[in-house]
């Protein structure tokens, strides 16, 4: 799957890779709304459509692969899996112009969590 910085994944960046983020929704979209937009990006890719190539998240601008779409639209399925990435959504544009901490407790922090 493509992406930016070429080492994000799901557990490394979910701030980043978050299946909303992939299918351009937040949080409040619904189940049909999911496979409604998961479905219009993967007839975009098919016919080559630049639009689709590409996704926004607080980390800046990813690439979008078929794959990247199916995966979200597979996360987002799951109740369980989308409640997860619930947690980590974040608006695109959140960390816009904020360079981001090393991993660990600051990250943390930066990314709004408290204890």
């Amino acid at each position: 799957m493509a992406h930016d910085s070429g080492s994000a994944t799901p557990m490394s960046a979910p701030y980043e890779r978050n299946p909303f983020h992939v299918l351009e929704l937040t949080p409040e979209a619904s189940a049909v709304e999911v496979e409604r937009a998961g479905q219009k990006l993967l007839a975009m890719l098919g016919v080559g459509l630049e639009a689709a190539a590409g996704y926004a998240h607080p980390g800046g601008r990813a690439q979008r692969e078929e794959a990247d779409v199916r995966w979200a639209m597979a996360e987002l399925r799951d109740p369980a899996r989308r409640a997860r990435w619930e947690v980590w959504w974040a608006p695109a544009d959140a960390l816009e112009g904020v360079p981001a901490p090393a991993p660990g407790p600051d990250l943390f922090r930066w990314l709004g969590w408290r204890r």
